[in-house]
């Protein structure tokens, strides 16, 4: 009898190990494979980016790609830190994300981290003379996207202003010079008022502790300010609007964010669009398709936003004409 127990006991013991070891690897064989992850390198603060982001991943959601359901997404913010580009992106490639998203000089910090994973810009303003594709028709190597280029924008932006800023003559322009496209858009800006016949007084930024300084020393040289958009300035865009308002200074932008902080008017690439067309480009890689292979596109949507509060704070009057023009009027 105790041996015919002793025997069962060691059966039941038998069967107890063999389902401990089974469980587990029926637990591991049940377990969902890794999503497709996405590293989304934001250049400024996440606020700064919101309605592009969102944009985004409301194209990916339109494709299928469901943010924690099919597909994860990694979301890094510099906040107009352009030392942490580098670092980001050098986290995404240890993390062995399946393709980078990004814009401006962090496409470049992206690209110099490594040469394998995909990266998609949407928003960089000379993919080509940046060094990051070969050419927009063939990018080659692992990185396409949106190029924000497109011809004349300033001279666009200047003659806009004049319209709602009648007998401008003196022009003053501000911008981050440690960003690469600043220095191009600020020769555009230059030769496109000097067709103009304006005088054009320029003001340089490096880190968010110059802007007060740049707006004492334009006192008096500017009746209006054209701001060069970057990280850094979409990330101070309050407080560089609270002190030109303060000075009174009409100012133009390229992008309506400026506008909603408030600045008085902006023209430019609709971002929202550009992320979301960004979003298209994710598709095509996250189904196989080689970077190299797809061509850059150039922007097709261009907004005009004017506020009008800030308008009446200023004094100016929009001309009706002008506000019919508009796509957005912030009041």
């Amino acid at each position: 009898m105790a041996s015919c127990f002793l025997y069962r006991r060691r059966q039941f013991i038998t069967l107890l190990g063999g389902v401990a070891v089974t469980w587990p690897l029926a637990a591991r064989a049940q377990q969902p494979a890794k999503l497709p992850t996405i590293g989304f390198l934001g250049t400024a603060a996440a606020s700064a980016w919101g309605p592009w982001t969102a944009a985004f991943v409301q194209r990916l959601h339109e494709l299928g790609w469901i943010e924690g359901r099919t597909v994860a997404i990694q979301y890094r913010w510099a906040e107009g830190r352009t030392d942490r580009f580098a670092e980001i992106a050098a986290e995404f490639v240890r993390i062995k994300v399946d393709v980078i998203v990004t814009g401006g000089n962090a496409a470049v910090a992206a690209k110099r981290a490594s040469s394998a994973v995909p990266i998609v810009f949407a928003i960089v303003d000379d993919p080509v003379g940046s060094g990051l594709v070969t050419s927009l028709a063939r990018p080659g190597g692992n990185v396409t996207g949106l190029s924000m280029q497109s011809t004349d924008l300033a001279g666009k932006r200047l003659a806009l202003l004049r319209e709602v800023v009648p007998g401008l003559r003196r022009l003053a322009i501000m911008a981050n010079v440690d960003f690469p496209a600043a220095a191009q858009e600020m020769d555009e800006i230059q030769a496109a008022a000097t067709k103009l016949g304006l005088d054009v007084a320029t003001f340089e930024l490096r880190r968010a502790e110059d802007i007060a300084p740049a707006f004492e020393a334009l006192k008096g040289r500017g009746e209006a300010l054209y701001v060069v958009g970057d990280a850094l300035v979409i990330t101070h865009r309050v407080r560089i609007n609270t002190l030109a308002l303060t000075a009174r200074l009409p100012t133009i932008f390229f992008l309506r964010e400026y506008v909603e902080a408030g600045g008085l008017m902006s023209y430019g690439p609709s971002f929202p669009d550009l992320f979301r067309r960004a979003g298209d480009y994710v598709d095509k890689i996250l189904r196989g398709a080689k970077p190299g292979d797809i061509p850059v596109e150039q922007p097709t949507k261009f907004d005009l936003i004017i506020n009008l509060t800030t308008a009446k704070a200023l004094g100016l009057s929009i001309p009706e004409s002008f506000l019919v023009r508009a796509d957005e009027v912030i009041e």
